[in-house]
């Protein structure tokens, strides 16, 4: 999945602000980055229709929210990019997470270390 700038700002925001319209989402941007209110309703149409974000009609606008969690896509992401590079049995994806793991805080090893230990958690309840 390719996601351009705008889409990415777009995102962002929605995470923030968790719901809004495309009048909303365009006075927000207006002043940072320009462009017309068309973009944005265009922008938040394609997340939709990537499936990255749920709308609601109220009234006569499309309400428009987070379809995914920020960690989720972001895991999507790079189980995209890796796909094409790492086997079910290789451990590149493992190594890759160990080079980056040096950038990482104490507090965000133990985060880590916490969930890989909530994952084998749900592996063995499985099993059983």
């Amino acid at each position: 999945m390719k996601l351009g700038e705008l889409e990415k700002l777009v995102l962002q925001y929605l995470w923030q602000h968790k719901s809004s319209d495309v009048k909303q989402v365009y006075a927000h941007f207006e002043k940072l980055r320009g462009g017309s209110l068309n973009t944005y309703q265009s922008t938040l149409d394609r997340l939709f229709k990537k499936e990255l974000l749920s709308r609601e009609k109220i009234g006569y606008a499309f309400h428009y929210k987070p379809r995914v969690e920020r960690h989720e896509l972001v895991g999507q992401l790079i189980k995209s990019v890796t796909s094409d590079f790492v086997t079910e049995d290789d451990n590149s994806l493992i190594a890759a997470f160990s080079s980056i793991s040096k950038d990482f805080n104490v507090e965000q090893l133990s985060k880590l270390e916490s969930l890989i230990e909530e994952q084998k958690q749900k592996r063995n309840a499985e099993k059983e």
